[in-house]
C-alpha cells in the first residue's frame, strides 16, 4: 500500500512538472522555429519540380484507378499524394512558391507536366496493360528526376529525396510483377 501511494505520489510530481516546464531538462519550452538557410536556385528549381511530379504520378494513378479499379493504383497514389505533402512541407520551410497550390488534377503550371500527364491518361487508357506500362514509365522518370535533384547539401531536403527515390523503386518493383502477369494472361 505505502509502495502504491509513492508511486502515485512520484507520478503526479512528474505529471506537474512535465506539464509546467515541458518535457525537456531545461525548463519551459518554446515552440521557436529552426533558422534554415535560403534553399539555393537548383533546391527551388528541384523542390518546385518534384512537388509537381509527385503530383503528375498521383494524378494519374487516380485516374487509372477510377478507369480500372485495380488497388496497386490506389495504393501507389495514396503514396504520392504522401510525397506530394512532404515536398510541400519543404517549400513552406524554404518559403518557396508552390506550384500546386490549388491542386486541381490534371493541372500543371510546367507546361512539360501537363502535356505528360495528357499523354501518359491517354495511353493509360487504352488497357489495362497500357496503364500498367505508364506506372513503369513514370517511377522511372522520377527515379531519374530524383538522382539528379538530390545534389543538395541540406539534410532535410536530401533526406526527403532519398525516401521518395526509395517509394518510387518500390512502386516501380510492384508495377513490373504487375505487368509480367498481365502480359502472362492468355
Amino acid at each position: 500500500m505505502k509502495t502504491t501511494r509513492l508511486i502515485a505520489l512520484a507520478a503526479l510530481t512528474l505529471a506537474t512538472a512535465f506539464a509546467q516546464y515541458g518535457p525537456g531538462p531545461r525548463g519551459p519550452q518554446t515552440n521557436t522555429p529552426v533558422a534554415v538557410q535560403p534553399a539555393t536556385n537548383e533546391e527551388i528549381k528541384a523542390l518546385t519540380y518534384m512537388r509537381e511530379e509527385e503530383k503528375l504520378a498521383r494524378d494519374v494513378y487516380r485516374f487509372l484507378f477510377e478507369r480500372y479499379n485495380v488497388a496497386s493504383f490506389d495504393r501507389i497514389a495514396t503514396s504520392e499524394q504522401q510525397h506530394f505533402a512532404s515536398v510541400g512541407t519543404l517549400l513552406t520551410r524554404y518559403n518557396i512558391p508552390d506550384p500546386a497550390a490549388t491542386d486541381t488534377p490534371g493541372v500543371f503550371a510546367d507546361p512539360q507536366l501537363a502535356t505528360l500527364y495528357a499523354d501518359m491518361t491517354a495511353k493509360g487508357a487504352i488497357s489495362l496493360k497500357d496503364a500498367i506500362e505508364v506506372g513503369v514509365i513514370i517511377e522511372k522518370q522520377d527515379i531519374a528526376d530524383l538522382t539528379t535533384a538530390n545534389q543538395t547539401t541540406k539534410l532535410d531536403i536530401k533526406r526527403v529525396f532519398t525516401n521518395l527515390m526509395q517509394a518510387s523503386f518500390s512502386h516501380l518493383e510492384a508495377f513490373e510483377a504487375n505487368l509480367e502477369m498481365v502480359c502472362a494472361l492468355p
